[in-house]
């Protein structure tokens, strides 16, 4: 009585929410086929509120015991075939595959799978949604749906017909559902499969790691250890290709265990959403007093920033030019899904990296996608075989997918061999990394190529007692103009800020710097400044996030000086024999660099004074490049 009420209630579900319709429509396509099939496969898509509103006891089964709870449709959807004359070839109720898709699970911390618990509930086979960030990903293969077997025995009554099908249940592997050792069970005979009549579908595999994760790629350390492991999501059919390396989703699926890899915890999807960020309402209450007090002009907020911007790595009033930089290039990272088209990449020239490490390091803790690119591991994707024999090849994101819509600061490039910083170079002027996929090594007729946009801003410093040490310095150099002879040149062009943050450079400060090492080696916790209470990291952090939101828009004026800096400056710069010292990328860092100061600001409309900010910090880049206009 139980499953009859539940069969009724599962009807009268479906013609309210409009599943009914759906289904007949389903139907008709099957019919007005002209292929025979052995399964028919049908998406139900289930709304738990409603549903246990409808009728607790099936809503509890559909969230418990799922995969009762679709035989529980398969039944109603069987008769509504036959009732209604849906399918003309459909013989068997086991034929039809009724797959219930979710729209949402309770907000109940029970039906969530934290990552970072141990150890982990995945033996029961029920739902649960998980949320992470995709690392790896693999070729779409083929699996096998269903398929119809026969008695070998002719004289069985059950040689013919669709009484023995095979459909594939969540978490089975392939010889779950197609192998040769079957048998029939009214006589016992061995079962043969009729090839003609195997649905086939697609599968792709994906491995995701929580969000919490990422502190291990941020060089970050709270002296506390922590734990974390991939897991892996089967996606089959409509949601192949559904997922993109680097971006966060939240799945519901069932947890299954591979018995050949204990360790390792699979989920069999069942819906996945991409995860949209949420937006802070506001700057904190002392940024916003700040803002209030200054208001009168455009350049004395983003100034005191710079000024105060991490005050327990360097002191305040050292380093402001490249903290200005810096403190830009976070403010133009993004959280959204569009490309990244502003980003603004920074390459330092520095003897001191003990602090500029520090003080990158620092900065990149501070927006949800800062990776440090471990030197270990490859900055761009890469091809491994997939570990669950599918003869799928799987992609292994690198550090700048990771880093998507943010930062990837990749250390010291001097630190780096000549065939990596030519691929760094290609990639940073196309914005896209390609990955060929040889056939014949990965067991497949033809290569394959996958292309992937990158879409962080890249940062990074030369060490230059590294350069004088392996090389002899030059000579012959301009006015003006940094020595970046132990790095490709094409390579130094490519970064839209050069900064020189050497003894002799404006950044540098020495006396207020040993003071501070002295008084951080004495009291490590401390803080030493009144600036570090008034704005603290929290403080930046929001700022950021709120800011890097902000739509903004050029105002007339502002428009008219960037375009004509740009064209005053290629005509000046344009060298006779060389060509024009201007790249074609100028243009897109100039407007880069005026929006990221009008969003520090935390203004809609960039001015014209967020245009003079803009020249005066690509024009000082450009002399570091080239040398002194004097020189032309």
């Amino acid at each position: 009585m139980s499953n009859l009420k539940m069969k009724e209630a599962a009807l009268v579900y479906l013609d309210r929410s409009g599943g009914l319709q759906k289904f007949i429509n389903d139907c008709k396509y099957y019919n007005d086929s002209k292929q025979s099939y052995a399964v028919y496969r049908f998406n139900i898509l289930i709304n738990p509120s409603d549903i246990v509103e409808l009728d607790a006891e099936l809503g509890n089964h559909i969230l418990h015991h799922p995969v009762k709870a679709a035989e529980v449709f398969q039944s109603v959807c069987f008769i509504a075939v036959k009732t209604l004359s849906l399918i003309g070839q459909l013989q068997t109720e086991t034929q039809i595959n009724i797959v219930l898709k979710l729209t949402h699970l309770p907000a109940l911390p029970s039906y969530s799978l934290n990552f970072c618990e141990f150890p982990l509930d995945y033996t029961s086979q029920r739902f649960y949604m998980m949320q992470g960030i995709v690392i790896a990903m693999t070729t779409v293969t083929k699996y096998t749906q269903g398929a119809r077997f026969l008695c070998s025995d002719d004289a069985c009554p059950l040689s013919e017909g669709f009484q023995y099908i095979r459909v594939h249940a969540p978490g089975a592997t392939e010889s779950a559902t197609v192998r040769n050792d079957f048998l029939c069970n009214l006589c016992s005979s061995s079962l043969q499969e009729d090839r003609k009549f195997r649905v086939l579908g697609d599968k792709q595999i994906v491995e995701i790691i929580t969000a919490k994760a990422l502190h291990a790629f941020q060089g970050h350390s709270n002296n506390q250890p922590f734990r974390f492991q991939s897991f892996t999501i089967f996606l089959r059919d409509e949601l192949v290709n559904k997922m993109s390396i680097g971006n966060e989703y939240k799945i519901i699926g069932i947890p299954t265990c591979v018995k050949s890899l204990q360790t390792s915890v699979c989920i069999e999807a069942n819906s996945i959403t991409f995860c949209n960020p949420k937006v802070p309402s506001g700057i904190s209450d002392n940024f916003r007093c700040l803002l209030s007090l200054i208001s009168s002009s455009c350049w004395k907020f983003t100034a005191i920033l710079a000024n105060v911007f991490a005050s327990h790595i360097v002191p305040p009033g050292t380093y402001n030019f490249l903290k200005l930089c810096l403190l830009m290039s976070l403010v133009q990272t993004s959280d959204s899904n569009k490309e990244l088209e502003d980003c603004l990449d920074i390459l330092i020239i520095t003897s001191d990296t003990l602090l500029v490490d520090r003080l990158l390091n620092y900065s990149i803790n501070l927006v949800p996608r800062g990776i440090r690119h471990p030197v270990s591991t490859e900055i761009f994707p890469t091809l491994f075989r997939n570990n669950y024999g599918t003869g799928a090849v799987s992609i292994q994101a690198g550090s700048a997918l990771l880093a998507k819509g943010g930062i990837c600061f990749i250390g010291d490039l001097s630190s780096y061999k000549k065939d990596k910083l030519e691929q760094l170079q290609s990639v940073m002027e196309s914005r896209s990394i390609t990955v060929y996929i040889p056939g014949k090594k990965f067991g497949d007729d033809s290569n394959q190529q996958t292309t992937f946009p990158i879409q962080c801003s890249f940062w990074s410093f030369v060490d230059m007692d590294s350069s004088s040490r392996k090389n002899m310095q030059k000579t012959n150099t301009l006015i003006g103009q940094m020595d970046c002879s132990l790095i490709p040149a094409n390579l130094v062009e490519v970064f839209g800020l050069l900064i020189n943050c050497n003894e002799s450079s404006p950044c540098h400060q020495f006396l207020p710097t040993v003071h501070h090492t002295l008084k951080k080696a004495i009291d490590p916790e401390g803080l030493l400044y009144l600036a570090s209470k008034q704005f603290t990291t929290e403080d930046f952090e929001k700022l950021l996030a709120f800011a890097k939101n902000l739509n903004v828009e050029f105002s007339l004026e502002a428009e008219r000086m960037v375009h004509g800096y740009y064209l005053a400056s290629r005509r000046i710069r344009t060298d006779s024999i060389c060509g024009s010292k201007l790249s074609a990328s100028a243009l897109k860092y100039l407007i880069s660099l005026s929006e990221a100061h009008a969003r520090l600001n935390i203004r809609n409309k960039v001015l014209k004074e967020d245009v003079l900010i803009a020249v005066l910090l690509f024009e000082t880049s450009l002399t570091l490049k080239y040398g002194n206009l004097l020189n032309y």
